[in-house]
């Protein structure tokens, strides 16, 4: 990747030249920083940054520098994160928003244990019933994971209401399940509700940062680790890391569950198809 920058000096226009030599001396250095800093180093404006990446055959300035830490020798798919700015046009908001959402669901290979999934598709293999909690952003998500897994034939329910999530979790046994979806894992109501489950006997699987009091609380995690700033934006980037970890548990326990999973898909896709051609009839 170096020598390629190297090698396209001389094709370059004097101002994307200044960004490619900002890059030469400092690759790591480049790799995180924003395309605001970037500019100010070099000289140049933020346009010329994104146009020095698309002379090099790049979409961007997230997609170069995901290609350029690769091939200075980063363990695994880092995290390139830029802010979003007021001022910045949509070609910009485009680029910022598809490569952290890019760099961050490649970046989770890094996170996710193996042996912890396998943990989590075990113990829900088993649950007589598993019930997914989350708040807000990951509320959305519980609801999404429910009407996943309710078609494998296994009871389920999604809370996204404090209260009733404590009042669900005081009837739970050791034969249930408790998936808890939460960005910070520090809401007050949500632990609460996950240690009256514990207590109860009921397995907890975490979806959370892995330094999370909810991480404590859980019998299983699987790490949530995103860099986004969700002081001024509603998270975006961590909804879509659930969403993935989600479609992992469904797909893992699909695998798991065998011809048991295929028929009950079947049967639900039958029984919506027969209910259209009763619909038609009408």
């Amino acid at each position: 990747m170096l020598s390629k920058i190297s090698e396209s000096l001389s094709n370059l226009s004097g101002a994307e030249r200044k960004v490619a030599e900002c890059a030469l001396a400092e690759p790591k250095w480049f790799v995180h920083a924003a395309v605001a800093e970037i500019a100010e180093r070099a000289s140049v404006s933020q346009p010329t940054v994104i146009r020095f990446c698309r002379s090099l055959g790049y979409k961007g300035l997230p997609e170069f520098k995901l290609a350029l830490s690769a091939s200075i020798g980063h363990e695994g798919m880092p995290y390139v994160h830029e802010e979003l700015n007021a001022d910045d046009d949509m070609s910009i908001v485009v680029e910022k928003v598809l490569g952290n959402a890019a760099a961050s669901i490649l970046g989770e290979r890094r996170f996710l244990k193996e042996s912890e999934l396998e943990n989590a598709i075990a113990t829900l293999m088993h649950a007589r019933r598993v019930e997914f909690y989350g708040v807000g952003n990951s509320g959305i998500v519980a609801q999404d994971a429910q009407h996943k897994f309710f078609r494998f034939g296994i009871s389920t329910v999604a809370y996204v209401d404090t209260h009733t999530q404590l009042m669900a979790a005081s009837v739970l046994t050791d034969q249930d399940v408790l998936v808890a979806i939460s960005n910070t894992g520090s809401s007050i109501e949500l632990l609460d509700a996950v240690s009256i489950a514990k207590e109860n006997g009921a397995s907890v699987i975490a979806l959370t940062r892995n330094d999370s009091p909810l991480a404590q609380l859980a019998d299983c995690v699987l790490s949530i680790a995103t860099q986004e700033n969700a002081e001024l934006y509603t998270p975006m980037v961590s909804r879509l890391l659930q969403l993935a970890v989600i479609d992992i548990l469904a797909i893992g326990l699909a695998l798991r569950l065998g011809d048991a999973a295929s028929l009950q898909l079947q049967k639900s896709k039958k029984s919506i198809h027969n209910k259209h051609i009763e619909y038609d009839k009408d």
